[in-house]
């Protein structure tokens, strides 16, 4: 069993408000996907899907965080938090999946975004908390497991 630690409880509410947003705008875009509410929260207010890949992509993605991403955190974090190895284990796999799509949507969405949201927004929460999550995670994962 593995204590959590104030780094633990961090990393987890910093999960929280990372996550909870943009599952918030999943939710919205898988049961409403053609909704302006959907290309508000997800693109941008009152702006429009770029072609038909942006907009299945986008609808990819929440389909696929809310099937993968959304349990991993839940079951991931409770276990970190009741101590177990297996809360870790999931942890570093979530913090490598936020890294890595971090890159991803650097590559892919960044001129788009980083016009729209400014910088301050675009390396806070559009792209930067992801990847911040994501190497907190992985690090600590590999620190409370003494890998």
């Amino acid at each position: 069993m593995i204590e959590a630690t104030a780094i633990t409880w961090i990393l987890a509410i910093f999960g929280v408000i990372t996550f909870l947003p943009l599952l918030v705008a999943q939710f919205v875009m898988i049961i409403r996907p053609n909704s302006q509410k959907a290309k508000d929260l997800i693109i941008g207010k009152g702006e429009n899907w770029r072609d038909k890949t942006h907009y299945k992509s986008a609808l990819a993605f929440a389909w696929a965080d809310f099937i993968v991403i959304l349990p991993l955190y839940i079951i991931g974090t409770y276990w970190v938090l009741n101590g177990q190895d297996w809360g870790y284990i999931i942890w570093f796999s979530l913090g490598l999946l936020s890294i890595y799509f971090s890159i991803i949507f650097w590559i892919m969405e960044k001129e788009y975004a980083f016009e729209s949201a400014g910088w301050i927004a675009y390396y806070s929460y559009f792209w930067g908390f992801f990847l911040y999550w994501g190497l907190g995670a992985v690090i600590h994962s590999v620190w409370q497991l003494n890998i």
